[in-house]
């Protein structure tokens, strides 16, 4: 790769040394990197064929998670090596049951992806949606390793279809085929030259409508929640709440669900101080009679995919942040969902909105704007009527994969 290229990668991987200190993600980066080739060598069974899965972090995991489980399904037999970036994704599913490795992936440095190709010398190597790193790339190509990208989806603005882009789009040739999202991505890899495309539409379709399927019964949020009208909020961020709190303090007929993205002692207590009708918090709810409460925090992970089910509307956060969190998981259980400004590089969340299946805001005004409609029960079983049959329109990506993939 070009000698830039490799500055960039080697500087980045110097200031993530440099901010551990301070940084937690950045200290668990930097603990996992230590112990990474070791632990492989131990675990890496010689003579085995790997099939690597690589997800940046625990959103792209999750779309990788349906393809994982297919193969698993059909060849118990075969051997997954699932690798993370991001410290999110690897903390939480290091211990992944239908993985057989679990692993950091080291930077993006030649003599690091020549160690690591060394020791896993996978079959193939399946990324996910956003992963483009061309030393890898580069060096699983000159091996011969057949690589693919699933779940992609690429915009006219990114660096492969610029003038100056040159580099990046020859990254985009040493795959054996891409698997992306709709249409205008195809168009656009074939504009640059890119023709080993397929439009297999998004595997995280997949993977919602199965966990929807699979929901647990939970009791208490089925008490909370009978014969109510009540809007579950996931991943919520102080700035969500600073939208939709004040609306629901002063409209009792509405009952809140709020999973919080963060659980740490400052953001409950700023939920807490914020939330002026009766509260009750998750961790807290042994002995309780949760009908007596207006608003349930959920102080823990792993339960929202099953908590939109409860839900007459969902509100997503990220929104007036970096950017929302799974629409799809609220939208399969067929109730409207709202989100803030920063959806635009969200094709199902764009699509939603065109539809009438989910609606954005960027103020407390449009907030309540679009509360008061949805709180018509023709307009609002419309709304959510559209989300669920979007959803189930467009599940089956992961079989036109494996299919195409031949696993």
């Amino acid at each position: 790769m070009n000698i830039i290229y490799n500055l960039g990668i080697y500087l980045y991987s110097l200031a993530v040394k440099l901010v551990s200190g301070r940084n937690p993600k950045a200290k668990l980066m930097v603990e996992g990197h230590k112990t990474l080739f070791a632990d492989l060598k131990s675990k890496v069974i010689k003579g085995e064929e790997y099939i690597w899965i690589h997800s940046s972090s625990l959103g792209e995991f999750e779309q990788g998670r349906p393809i994982i489980e297919k193969i698993k399904a059909t060849n118990p037999q075969a051997k997954i090596l699932l690798t993370f970036f991001s410290p999110s994704g690897y903390t939480v599913r290091k211990d992944y049951p239908l993985a057989d490795i679990v692993s950091y992936l080291p930077f993006d440095l030649p003599r690091n992806v020549k160690r690591f190709i060394d020791i896993v010398n996978p079959k193939m190597a399946i990324f996910i949606k956003y992963e483009f790193w061309g030393n890898y790339l580069n060096e699983l190509h000159k091996r011969n390793i057949p690589t693919y990208i699933v779940s992609a989806i690429f915009r006219k603005n990114q660096i492969f279809f610029k003038p100056y882009g040159w580099m990046f789009r020859r990254m985009l040739k040493y795959y054996e085929h891409l698997f992306v999202q709709d249409k205008a991505s195809e168009e656009l890899l074939k504009s640059v030259g890119v023709g080993a495309v397929t439009v297999a539409g998004d595997t995280r379709f997949d993977r919602v409508a199965e966990i929807a399927s699979q929901a647990k019964e939970l009791p208490l949020f089925e008490e909370f929640s009978k014969d109510s009208f009540v809007m579950v909020v996931g991943s919520s961020w102080q700035a969500d709440e600073d939208i939709y709190v004040d609306y629901f303090n002063s409209h009792p007929e509405l009952k809140l669900i709020i999973a919080p993205h963060e659980i740490n002692d400052s953001h409950i207590q700023h939920i807490k101080s914020k939330i002026k009708r009766p509260i009750l918090f998750y961790s807290q709810s042994e002995g309780k009679n949760p009908a007596e409460y207006d608003c349930l925090v959920v102080d823990c992970f792993g339960l929202l995919s099953s908590i939109y089910r409860y839900g007459d509307i969902a509100y997503i956060g990220g929104g007036f942040g970096a950017g929302i969190h799974n629409v799809p998981e609220a939208a399969v259980y067929g109730i409207p969902v709202i989100f803030g400004p920063n959806f635009k590089k969200f094709k199902e969340a764009r699509n939603l909105i065109e539809r009438g299946g989910s609606f954005t805001i960027s103020s407390k005004e449009e907030y309540c704007e679009i509360m008061q409609k949805l709180s018509d029960d023709a307009f609002r079983c419309e709304a959510g009527k559209i989300a669920g049959e979007y959803i189930n329109c467009n599940t089956g990506a992961t079989t036109c994969i494996l299919n195409k993939l031949s696993l």
